[in-house]
């Protein structure tokens, strides 16, 4: 008989054989529809070896296990964010099949004949590998496999149905907020049983095994047709294709009044518009604001969600979400503008002519979360912010006594702090903010909670009051804690050895050398160190989590490689100041930090060693 080769597992090298059928050929059961580019022809060849197939089990369980003899493949590190990568190197030969053949190895015996979900943000590639990764998932034992219809699940509706179905995980497949196609990223990750980002103990895990890994152990069953909702069964091996929107609703109508924002948006006087930047998020849109929302479907804007993100850049910043952003900034503007990333978890939140920084955004919300969102009616158990993210959430910490925590960049670290009921709401200055509803930052919750304070707002006013606006809440709320002036400036794409080099020279001309009490740039230094943190739940330690130039007025500067995207690194360099004095509140930021951003900067000595001479996106 021949050997047949199953399209969508031949992608990534393997070769099914299956004694059942003796045709040369056949069509998949799931069809991808049109692509914008072929897959590679050298990602459709098998994997050539001298070695035997081995039939792993009978055809008595529904399918056959093929045991696929591979080869570890240099590069697969992976942390709390997962493996990022560029589209290409996830289609050559057994790269995505090794780094999820090496994830079912390092949770072993505990995974099997248990349920998972898999899902992702639509980008490119997406529903190619979720069919390599169901024949990987049911040859190595799980039970079940829930899927996102159409492969689709925002990473943190994701979170929701984990949660909310008790699952033992799940993987997202995205590389967030950068580009998707043919030749952009690729990216998956693998989320635990509370729904969070995967702790060390297991990434570690799946690394080793990359770098020993000697079979694949694929199941031999036709291609699933992830278009249409319900349960297919392979013998006792089940996927199911579900809406990806209902857990993660029923989760969000928990947390806030719909019946409240239903009214708010039938308020004629209150105008409003939504960028996925053709995103995940578009998937959700219509749903969320236009039938659950009353909102007019002429309020969403990119809302059609595309594989290559429709070839712009799904960050939700003043750079990247400029259509929005000159919307809100141009004549008759609507009231209010949001926008998320490439999966769901960031968001930018403007007003008329107003951005609301990420720092304010998180404690904003903190501030009013009592009031407005009925989740928190009882009161916040505490919050937290990353240790990049500027002081503003620390003063809404203190007048309302609540415990704070700083942490380092990382969602798995507010994960600990929520599992251990320390934390309500959290935030990062990346455009992250979210609260112990799910265990991922959460876009969606966060512009909901931005229209609940709103709502709340304006509840009682009269025909003829003017609306309160997102500038009065946040004018409103400098005028009670102060303004903390902050901007981040992002260096994208730097060479590595490059970014190194400014890194050392910090540690080495500051750190190891500038003393308590020196002044700098007419600032007073009270320290300067490398950010490390003691978990007060499990007692891990990070060390090197960012550079930190602190002065005696509260004044602070931070500098941090992030290596979210593919190739090579980016540069962070965070500048803050505090202001009490009302009339200070409406200057331009750059204008009241431009001192300590030329200290930043000449304490750095970046534009010499990276050749730089401005950022890539400001912030």
């Amino acid at each position: 008989m021949q050997a047949l080769v199953n399209t969508s597992a031949a992608i990534a090298g393997v070769k099914i054989l299956d004694t059942r059928l003796t045709c040369r050929s056949r069509a998949p059961a799931f069809s991808t529809g049109p692509r914008p580019h072929s897959t590679p022809r050298s990602a459709l060849r098998p994997h050539r070896s001298n070695k035997p197939f081995v039939m792993a089990s009978a055809a008595t369980q529904g399918f056959s296990v093929v045991s696929k003899p591979t080869k570890p493949i240099e590069g697969q590190k992976t942390g709390t964010s997962g493996l990022r990568k560029k589209t290409k190197v996830f289609q050559s030969e057994n790269y995505l099949a090794n780094w999820i053949q090496s994830l079912f190895l390092a949770l072993g015996e505990e995974a099997k004949g248990k349920t998972i979900a898999l899902g992702g943000d639509g980008r490119y590639f997406n529903k190619e590998a979720v069919q390599i990764i169901l024949k990987l998932a049911a040859g190595n034992g799980l039970k079940k496999v829930v899927v996102g219809k159409d492969a689709i699940t925002a990473t943190p509706a994701m979170s929701a149905i984990i949660r909310r179905r008790k699952l033992y995980g799940g993987l997202i497949m995205s590389a967030s907020h950068n580009p998707a196609g043919p030749d952009e990223d690729w990216g998956i990750k693998f989320n635990y049983s509370a729904g969070e980002p995967a702790p060390e103990k297991i990434t570690d895990k799946i690394y080793g095994f990359t770098q020993s890994i000697q079979e694949l152990k694929i199941a031999d069953f036709p291609d699933v047709d992830l278009s249409k909702l319900g349960t297919t069964s392979f013998g006792d091996f089940e996927v199911e294709v579900i809406d990806y929107t209902t857990d993660y609703f029923d989760e969000l109508r928990e947390v806030f009044d719909f019946a409240k924002l239903r009214s708010f948006f039938a308020n004629p006087r209150f105008s409003f518009v939504y960028d996925a930047l053709h995103a995940v998020t578009g998937a959700y849109a219509s749903r969320l604001f236009v039938d659950e929302l009353g909102a007019s479907p002429d309020a969403l804007l990119n809302c059609v969600p595309k594989e290559d993100f429709g070839g712009g850049h799904p960050d939700p910043n003043l750079t990247y979400a400029h259509e929005l952003v000159e919307r809100l900034f141009g004549t008759d503007a609507p009231d209010f503008g949001a926008a998320s990333d490439g999966d769901g978890d960031r968001n930018m939140i403007l007003g008329r002519s107003f951005f609301v920084t990420p720092s304010d955004s998180v404690a904003v919300i903190a501030a009013n979360a009592q009031a407005a969102i009925p989740y928190f009616s009882a009161g916040l158990k505490g919050v937290a912010r990353s240790m990049p993210t500027s002081g503003a959430l620390d003063r809404v910490a203190k007048r309302l006594n609540l415990p704070f925590h700083e942490t380092p960049t990382g969602w798995k670290f507010f994960g600990n702090l929520m599992d251990a009921g320390q934390c309500s709401i959290c935030g990062e200055e990346s455009f992250g903010t979210g609260a112990d509803h799910v265990r991922e930052k959460d876009g969606l919750w966060a512009v909901l909670a931005w229209l609940s304070i709103l709502a709340t707002k304006n509840e009682g006013r009269g025909e003829g009051a003017a609306l309160v606006s997102v500038r009065d809440v946040v004018t409103e709320h400098w005028r009670t804690y102060g303004r903390n002036f902050y901007s981040r400036y992002d260096y994208e794409g730097v060479e590595s050895e490059r970014a190194e080099k400014v890194m050392a020279h910090l540690t080495e001309s500051v750190i190891d050398t500038v003393q308590p009490g020196t002044e700098l740039g007419g600032r007073v230094l009270e320290t300067a160190d490398n950010f490390a943190y003691t978990d007060p739940i499990d007692g891990s330690v990070a060390k090197g989590q960012g550079i930190r130039v602190v002065f005696r007025d509260g004044s602070r500067i931070i500098f941090r490689l992030s290596g979210t995207g593919s190739a090579g690194a980016t540069i962070r360099m965070y500048v803050e100041t505090y202001r009490d004095d009302p009339a200070d509140f409406d200057r331009d930021a750059q204008d009241v930090l431009a001192g300590i951003i030329a200290t930043a900067l000449e304490l750095s000595d970046l534009p010499a060693l990276t050749g730089r001479d401005k950022p890539t996106v400001i912030t």
